[in-house]
């Protein structure tokens, strides 16, 4: 048992052993002979010999902890890989559990961590500076470690646990080579305490930051050619960026057929960003689901008595504030507020960065505060911009992981009072039979004066945040008369069809979102039915109509029959007949959503800029404003790149959009010439409420995802809870591994799997049962 750890204790022993025969021999010598350097080498191993055994008994007793803990966790890896961890303790749990997950992709916990503690520079290099400088106006180590001690003790407890499960991890592993941290510390987990794909701080843009801070450089270590240097991104377009979020949809027994709560869990991420994972304990911890990568709840799941789904929301709980800054004759700056003039707080951060040889370079920056929160902009003459969000990583990190215990409704309830969920909202189901959509409980009360979609006048003093609205002032729901509900990360107005809440009885900023086409498409599959199971309520989650072309199609097609007769016209003819016979319903095998997917992209480019200028979606310009050349040119220019790229534009969608997973890389290689998968749901753009956000990289002519769907769950939460899964590629980072791509053609298929959730489930489906350090993955 643990052996590799056994090992290096007895290598450091006889080395121990090693100096003290040295030392024994130099000690008996005459005392003359070697002179100084004898004497030094004296001095050396004694005081060698005198901290070697502090050392040593130090780590063996380290050790010995560490490996108490391992035998309190028992880890059953089932036949898909997925871990499924049990401790005697909730903290055990959480040791076993970050255990599990360095061992399936420790490169992705490290990734998200150097993000979070602001690091990632020393791993890449000077690009990275200002993403860490951004962290770091928010993130401070010391005050991090300063809460961690104020924190309940349980909470500790389990931010201890966490640790140790990473760094025994790094001992029983020594060739798994960390690129930065090579110790994890109990107070990092309160860096990243909400499991979100993009947390609020990253709200702030990078070039605006460089923009600013450029010019507020203690060490000033490059030049100013550099420092304005624009950063390359290689994305997509943002008229057609992937929408970020996920589906999230709860039956109550009335519109079931089993008279059971059902419960839809679908984030929408990249792929491969969160472990799929169980925890268990004896003292009442029993939580299935997804896991973000180094972290030690379960974000997005359930228990055996009710489940939980994220969705990101278009809350406005982020507010920034114009600034006006005085600069004194003693070179201080202050900014205005009221009457009075304030001095801006000054601090200066030190962002440490791998160098073009691989040493280690910094760079210290003097940063800026007001009361409201740091200044992340240039504002124009005497502006600056500061950003207010939230910032309460102890609520969070209790919040995140309270909601994993919580039996029914009221205990779920009192955790989500704790107000720490800025971003997200929260559809839930239970075993009692509710069902009930939760609104991001984070909304700062203000003004109702000010735009608030705009920056705010900082000067004033009634621009100040007023405390945060209650939760009987937000817009929450429970057992809707519908019966349904859902949220895919449009506004809460149509989330339960007839019984939604009205927007006129909220504040404006409560939510900015609007009605998108899988919102539509999610009440289409919803309403008018009483018959769900699980296995409806999958079909209903990869139903297959595209409601984005319901108008554009239409508006597509007058515009070819209106044509004066011409070449062109005749050249399209085809392609009009089969758009015109289309169910619009996405397909594999069907040609007309290859034609109808690209030319959505292609005209979408075309018209985004007059559609900004008439402040509607894309899709109504399409439909309602965009001139039948433009629409017909567009079609023409599909049809040609079709031929082009794949010899005739009469080419399948299964033929152009795929799944692929080569690599373990964070950052995916594409390649045409290596094997894939073909992939029926679209972008979310269209409607696609499974969604697999594609495009052509470089070198390639299909369509590759890398967003979307990436974990998806059905539970029924009857006497005993009754879940179906699949994740995205396959549990494990590791290529070699029998888990990288297991998952892949069900994935693609939407043929979710059993998932196993009681001891008696895992009967006869079991890979390997060990405890942590031990060797049985």
């Amino acid at each position: 048992m643990f052996q590799i750890f056994s090992d290096r204790l007895r290598v450091l022993r006889l080395v121990r052993s090693l100096f003290n025969l040295l030392l024994v021999r130099l000690l008996l010598s005459e005392p003359n002979t070697g002179g100084t350097v004898k004497n030094l080498c004296r001095s050396l191993i004694f005081a060698f010999f005198l901290l070697f055994p502090l050392a040593a008994a130090g780590q063996e007793t380290e050790q010995r902890r560490l490996e108490a803990l391992a035998r309190n966790v028992t880890i059953t890896r089932d036949n898909w890989g997925i871990a499924h961890v049990k401790g005697k303790t909730d903290a055990d749990a959480v040791f076993g559990a970050m255990y599990a997950q360095a061992e399936d992709d420790f490169n992705r916990i490290e990734i998200n961590y150097l993000n979070s503690i602001g690091r990632m520079a020393e791993a890449e290099g000077e690009q990275a500076i200002w993403s860490d400088l951004r962290q770091r106006l928010f993130i401070d180590e010391q005050e991090m470690k300063r809460l961690y001690l104020g924190s309940p003790e349980w909470l500790r407890k389990l931010m201890n646990a966490w640790a140790d499960g990473l760094n025994f991890y790094l001992a029983t592993h020594p060739n798994v080579k960390p690129r930065v941290i090579n110790k994890f510390e109990p107070w990092m987990p309160l860096t990243f305490s909400e499991g979100s794909i993009g947390g609020d701080i990253e709200s702030v843009n990078t070039e605006s930051l460089r923009g600013l801070y450029s010019y507020y450089v203690v060490e000033r270590d490059y030049s100013i050619n550099e420092r304005l240097q624009p950063i390359i991104h290689d994305g997509e377009d943002d008229v057609l960026r992937e929408p970020s979020g996920s589906n999230g949809i709860a039956i109550s027994p009335a519109n079931t057929k089993g008279k059971n709560a059902l419960l839809l869990i679908n984030p929408h991420t990249s792929f491969f960003f969160r472990s799929e994972l169980q925890m268990t304990s004896d003292e009442g911890l029993n939580a299935y689901g997804a896991s973000t990568w180094g972290q030690f709840f379960i974000y997005q799941g359930f228990n055996e008595r009710l489940g939980w789904m994220h969705t990101s929301s278009a809350v406005d709980a982020i507010d920034e504030f114009v600034e006006t800054i005085i600069k004194k004759s003693d070179g201080k700056f202050y900014y205005r507020y009221g009457d009075d003039e304030k001095p801006i707080i000054e601090k200066q951060i030190t962002v440490r960065y791998r160098g073009k040889i691989r040493e280690l370079a910094e760079r210290t920056f003097k940063t800026f505060y007001t009361h409201h929160g740091p200044i992340v902009r240039s504002g124009g003459l005497d502006k600056w911009i500061s950003v207010g969000l939230m910032n309460e990583p102890v609520k969070a990190l209790m919040q995140s992981y309270g909601r994993t215990k919580a039996k029914d409704y009221d205990e779920f309830k009192k955790v989500m009072g704790l107000q720490a969920n800025s971003s997200n909202a929260t559809i839930y189901a239970d075993a009692d039979g509710n069902t009930a959509y939760f609104h991001p409980n984070f909304v700062p009360r203000r003004d109702p004066k000010f735009d608030w979609t705009r920056p705010v006048d900082g000067s004033d003093p009634a621009s100040d945040w007023k405390g945060l609205l209650s939760f009987d002032e937000l817009p929450n729901l429970k057992n809707p008369a519908s019966g349904w509900l859902y949220n895919s990360n449009d506004w809460p107005w149509s989330a339960a069809g007839p019984s939604s809440l009205k927007q006129e009885n909220y504040p404006k900023y409560v939510d900015s979102g609007n009605e998108s086409a899988r919102g539509r498409h999610a009440v289409r599959v919803l309403e008018n039915r009483k018959d769900f199971t699980l296995d409806s309520l999958t079909a209903a989650a990869y139903d297959s109509y595209l409601p984005w072309f319901e108008k554009t199609i239409p508006a597509l097609i007058r515009a070819w029959e209106r044509a004066a007769e011409s070449p062109a016209r005749s050249a399209l003819m085809e392609q009009i007949n089969e758009l015109r016979r289309w169910d619009l319903r996405w397909s594999t095998s069907s040609v007309p959503t290859s034609l109808a997917v690209l030319w959505a992209e292609d005209i979408s480019r075309r018209a985004g800029a007059s559609a900004r200028q008439e402040r509607m979606p894309v899709e109504k310009y399409v439909a309602e404003k965009a001139s039948g050349e433009m629409l017909l040119a567009s079609l023409t220019a599909v049809s040609e790149r079709l031929t082009r790229d794949f010899g005739s534009w009469k080419t399948a969608w299964g033929e152009i959009n795929r799944f692929q997973r080569l690599t373990g890389d964070i950052v995916h290689p594409f390649s045409d010439s290596a094997p894939s998968i073909p992939v029926g749901f679209t972008s979310g753009n269209w409607g696609s409420l499974a969604s697999f956000g594609a495009r052509p990289y470089k070198g390639s002519k299909k369509y590759y995802g890398t967003s979307g769907n990436s974990f998806v769950a059905v539970v029924e939460f009857g006497k005993k809870v009754r879940a179906r899964a699949v994740s995205a590629g396959g549990e494990s980072g590791d290529p070699k591994s029998p888990h990288f791509t297991d998952q892949a053609e069900r994935y693609a298929a939407g043929n979710l799997r059993d998932v196993y959730f009681y001891p008696d489930d895992l009967k006869g489906r079991t890979k390997s049962v060990y405890h942590p350090g031990q060797i049985g993955k």
